[in-house]
């Protein structure tokens, strides 16, 4: 069985270009900083459906005890202070197993 993380996230209104470059360039680091990450994708939203919140986060763990180093990990909890709070409207997420 292998344990998956979504998250999605609407932008404050200001939220630019290059803020979210940045968050890019951020998020490509992460999985070589926790190996308990098996697999993650992200990015902004592809413009087809209106409504979409803009940008998000998919993350593949061997299980939930992977998932849980990601979440509390000093790496992963600097990134949120720095490129997340405070530059969001609304975030969603789900934990699921398959």
């Amino acid at each position: 069985m292998a344990f998956h993380h979504v998250v999605m996230f609407r932008w404050n209104e200001g939220v630019d270009a290059d803020h979210v470059d940045r968050l890019v360039a951020w998020l490509g680091r992460l999985p070589g900083e926790i190996p308990e990450v098996k697999g993650y994708r992200y990015g902004p939203d592809a413009g087809v459906n209106t409504g979409n919140y803009d940008f998000a986060v998919t993350a593949d763990f061997d299980d939930v005890d992977g998932y849980l180093v990601y979440r509390d990990h000093p790496f992963h909890q600097e990134l949120i202070q720095a490129m997340i709070v405070g530059h969001i409207a609304e975030r969603a997420a789900a934990q699921f197993e398959t």
